[in-house]
């Protein structure tokens, strides 16, 4: 089985995926997957605080994967070993903790998905460059490239798509305040151009629903 659910920020919404928030844990394995859309928080500063969440998540029954964030230590995350990972590349935090790179194609339990982490910071003025903020947040010009490369092996197709921040138009109806900028401008792209069934994403703490685009924060859906 996979799960989708939103922004973790551990520790602040990690109670999300205790097993009384979150119960149908305890039927799964780590053959389940339970995939976190961004500012995760698991790599921030390999503190005592990181070592005793990333033990956490990894005795869960499941296999904990998360797309990146704005709210993520680049410097830190980018010098965990990449592994080649269900068809993409991603960082191996833990036995059983991935970070699905950005730009990547992995397929889990039989369905594809296009991964696109990064978002632009809200905050960004309240927070101090390389202690709480990281110009990474937002993909790089070899980033994209390697997006659009892979997006073009696999002919526009994923039966998912995965990112944190939302395509521009979806972020406008999220909120006329919300500012485009490339990577919103990107996925607008990839909406236009990829044939997709679902598209999950984060960063707005909000959960809203529609028949393809889903917001997380709190909710977990299972994928079918």
């Amino acid at each position: 089985m996979v799960f989708v659910t939103g922004d973790t920020h551990i520790p602040i919404d990690i109670n999300k995926l205790t097993a009384k928030s979150f119960p149908q844990q305890k039927e799964l394995t780590k053959e389940d997957f339970v995939i976190i859309c961004g500012d995760c928080g698991v790599v921030w500063d390999n503190g005592r605080e990181d070592i005793y969440w990333r033990k956490w998540l990894n005795d869960k029954p499941f296999t904990t994967l998360f797309v990146d964030g704005n709210h993520e230590n680049f410097a830190l995350l980018n010098k965990f070993p990449v592994v080649d990972f269900h068809g993409g590349k991603a960082h191996q935090i833990s036995s059983s903790i991935f970070h699905l790179m950005r730009g990547e194609h992995f397929i889990l339990n039989g369905k594809s998905f296009f991964v696109m982490g990064g978002a632009s910071s809200h905050d960004k003025e309240h927070r101090k460059e390389g202690l709480s903020w990281w110009s990474e947040e937002l993909p790089s010009a070899e980033e994209y490239a390697h997006a659009f490369a892979i997006l073009e092996k696999h002919n526009w197709q994923a039966d998912y798509i995965l990112s944190h921040c939302a395509p521009t138009s979806i972020q406008f109806e999220l909120g006329s305040s919300y500012q485009p900028d490339e990577l919103t401008d990107f996925l607008q792209m990839v909406k236009h151009r990829c044939n997709f069934k679902k598209w999950f994403f984060g960063h707005y703490h909000q959960d809203i629903a529609s028949d393809t685009f889903f917001c997380l924060y709190n909710n977990i859906i299972r994928l079918k």
